[in-house]
């Protein structure tokens, strides 16, 4: 089996504001990843990242809020999703107040 893309997803906002989500299937689990899954989502603006989520190789599960970088406990899909949007909906009100 090959690695799958299973989600891939990207939304222009009117604010000008970019969520990208994309996260693959790969063929098996690694010490890495023993979830199985690479991602990588981002909200932000053009050349800057307000919020991100990965697990780049190396670095394992982690995210980003602005510069500042923090491991990210890594429980299922469902939750990772759920994560990354309760940060996003957090950073858009607080860009609001």
């Amino acid at each position: 089996m090959a690695t799958v893309l299973i989600e891939d997803m990207k939304l222009l906002m009117d604010d000008g504001a970019i969520v990208q989500i994309k996260v693959w299937r790969l063929d098996r689990p690694t010490r890495e990843r023993p979830h199985g899954l690479k991602y990588s989502l981002f909200y932000g603006r053009p050349g800057r990242r307000i919020v991100g989520y990965d697990n780049e190789r190396g670095k394992g599960d982690h995210r980003h809020y602005g510069d500042r970088e923090e491991v990210y406990g890594f429980t299922s899909f469902e939750d990772l999703l759920a994560d990354f949007w309760a940060d996003v909906r957090r950073e858009i009100a607080n860009e609001r107040d």
